[in-house]
């Protein structure tokens, strides 16, 4: 395989995959309300893309009595009833990207900051085989913005990060891909992704097909080259 070649694709999952920033938004504010606390829209929006231990955390500062594995096990418990009663609402052009991926025979993989068994759900309500490795947030050696999860998801691929391409929603996300070495897609969702380094920032994923993905990969490998005249993207 070169250097330039397509070996893989990373997804996010919560707000690039699929879109359940508001299940979590919702149950956190249930949750700080139950011990006397506020929880507003702008609080929950700093906390998309990050750790779910870290975020804990900043609950138990608003008030939450708490541990931090309870808090993250009831906050992952109430989502997966939501998921369980309203539904898994994929995210724009998501499952047909993944599609086009897989029938192009590029492998994909699953690289999330939400617990495994949360993952595995909404993994289990979709097509066989759609991911060749999935990489939870209690799996990770360090979380989001830190590297690991994508580098960890790499060695089980057995693949170079430089020969991924990975897509992402938050700044933390883009900032875990892009110092994993991977090629970067960004696509915007209920945070600023303004600053945090995506190599390429796509609008939504509607209408992409694996062949963008490859070419994305292609122009992006070319312009890091020492010897590339320029950005070719």
């Amino acid at each position: 395989m070169s250097e330039s070649t397509l070996a893989a694709v990373l997804w996010d999952m919560d707000g690039t995959l699929v879109d359940t920033e508001p299940y979590w938004m919702a149950a956190e504010a249930v949750l700080v309300e139950r011990f006397g606390g506020t929880w507003s829209h702008e609080q929950a929006l700093r906390l998309v893309g990050l750790g779910l231990e870290d975020s804990a955390r900043i609950f138990q500062d608003a008030g939450v009595q708490m541990g931090i594995h309870d808090i993250v096990d009831h906050l992952t418990d109430d989502v997966m009833v939501q998921l369980a009663t309203k539904g898994v609402p994929f995210r724009p052009g998501a499952q047909e990207l993944l599609a086009s991926l897989r029938a192009a025979g590029i492998k994909t993989g699953l690289v999330t900051m939400s617990l495994r068994r949360m993952a595995q759900t909404v993994v289990d309500l979709m097509s066989a085989h759609t991911f060749d490795v999935v990489v939870a947030g209690d799996d990770a050696t360090r979380p989001k913005p830190f590297p690991d999860p994508y580098l960890q998801a790499c060695a089980v691929l057995g693949v170079d990060s430089r020969a991924t391409v990975a897509i992402e929603d938050s700044p933390n996300g883009l900032r875990s891909a892009v110092a994993s070495g991977a090629a970067v897609i960004g696509v915007p969702h209920m945070v600023s992704i303004t600053g945090a380094g995506a190599h390429a920032v796509w609008p939504t994923l509607a209408g992409r097909t694996a062949q963008d993905v490859v070419r994305f990969h292609s122009g992006h490998v070319q312009s890091v080259s020492p010897h590339s005249p320029g950005d070719t993207r």
